[in-house]
C-alpha cells in the first residue's frame, strides 16, 4: 500500500513539474485594462474645453498604465470625442482606412484644432483676467490655466528651438 502510495505521489509530482514547465516556457500573458478608459475625458474640441494637447497626453499616460497598443489609443480617442470633434473624425476618411495610425490621428487633429490665437492674445488674457460677478474661482482659475497652458508650451517650444539653434551654431 505504501508503495502504491509513493508511486502516485511521485507520479503527481512529475505531473506538477511538467505542468510548471509548460508554463514557464509559454509566453507571459500581457492583460489590457480597459477600465482605465473611463479617466480619458470627453473632448470636444471647443476653445473652453480642455486642450487638444492634454486630451492626448491623458491617452498617452493612461494607455503606458493599461497596456494599450497605438490602435488602442486611436479607437479610445475616437470614442471620447464628442461634439465638432467627433463631426471632423467622422468626417476625415484617412482615420478610417486600414492604415490609420494613433500617430496620423494626433498628426490631423493637431493640424485641424490648432489654435488660431497669438501669444500677445493669450498674454493680455491672462494679464487681465478678473473674476466676472457670477462667476465662480473654479472658471476664473480654469480660462487662467488655460491661457497658461497655451503660453508655456509655445515658450517651451521656443526655448528647445533656441537652444538646438545654439548648439548647432556652437558645433559649427
Amino acid at each position: 500500500m505504501t508503495d502504491r502510495l509513493q508511486a502516485e505521489l511521485a507520479e503527481a509530482k512529475a505531473e506538477v513539474q511538467r505542468l510548471r514547465e509548460r508554463v514557464y516556457v509559454g509566453t507571459p500573458t500581457v492583460h489590457k485594462d480597459l477600465s482605465l478608459i473611463s479617466l480619458i475625458p470627453k473632448w470636444s474640441g471647443a476653445e473652453t474645453g480642455i486642450p487638444l494637447e492634454e486630451f492626448l497626453s491623458v491617452i498617452e499616460s493612461t494607455a503606458r498604465i493599461g497596456l494599450w497598443e497605438d490602435g488602442d489609443k486611436l479607437q479610445i480617442a475616437a470614442l471620447r470625442l464628442t461634439d465638432v470633434a467627433r463631426q471632423f473624425y467622422n468626417g476625415c476618411l484617412e482615420l478610417h482606412s486600414a492604415g490609420a495610425t494613433w500617430q496620423k490621428f494626433k498628426d490631423e487633429f493637431r493640424r485641424r484644432f490648432r489654435d488660431t490665437h497669438t501669444d500677445q492674445y493669450h498674454f493680455m488674457k491672462l494679464h487681465t483676467a478678473r473674476q466676472g460677478r457670477n462667476e465662480t474661482p473654479r472658471s476664473l482659475l480654469t480660462d487662467v490655466g488655460l491661457c497658461h497652458k497655451k503660453l508655456s508650451a509655445k515658450w517651451m517650444t521656443l526655448r528647445l528651438s533656441a537652444s538646438t539653434t545654439k548648439t548647432q551654431t556652437e558645433c559649427f
